[in-house]
């Protein structure tokens, strides 16, 4: 059994309230619990592993996003790894946690693509989420062959919590 502890930081519905967020702190964590679960065999032996994720708006996302990637305009989600592709061996620290990364979504462009997804803003929330996931994991889409075989990843990691998503392969 997976276990996993998430560290979660609602900035967009602490500074836009009447625009809340409606993702309990649980559902996050059964999400993330279900699709570590699911992608055990992408995971380095550890007892327990730990995600940060912040939900926040364009303005945050676009500052981290020039930042760290050098593009100066918001995107809907970014990935922060903290491990290497290649898992470390650390036999002294068999005992410890695992801290997989960051994850920071933009809830601004999460409503955007929900409507044009005709989907609700937690299935978007689930897909983004599910995305950020599989790159802490060292999953990445530099090319279309990939893109599409992360995307079949994702949607088969969101039928675990009962999320179907319809997308053209």
């Amino acid at each position: 059994m997976v276990q996993v502890e998430l560290n979660l930081q609602d900035i967009f519905s602490e500074s836009s309230p009447e625009l809340a967020v409606n993702v309990e702190a649980e559902t996050w964590e059964n999400w993330f619990h279900r699709w570590l679960e699911n992608l055990q065999s992408d995971l380095p032996p550890a007892p327990s592993y730990e995600i940060g994720l912040r939900l926040t708006d364009d303005a945050e996302i676009q500052s981290l996003n020039a930042q760290y990637r050098h593009q100066d305009k918001p995107t809907d989600v970014l990935a922060f790894a903290a491990l290497e592709t290649d898992f470390p061996d650390y036999a002294e620290m068999e005992d410890e946690p695992v801290y997989l990364g960051d994850i920071v979504i933009s809830v601004t462009t999460a409503q955007r693509q929900a409507q044009e997804q005709e989907h609700s803003l937690k299935t978007e929330l689930a897909w983004l989420a599910a995305h950020g996931l599989l790159h802490l994991l060292g999953w990445d889409h530099p090319d279309d062959e990939s893109l599409m075989k992360m995307l079949k990843q994702q949607v088969i990691i969101l039928e675990t919590v009962g999320i179907d998503i319809d997308i053209e392969y």
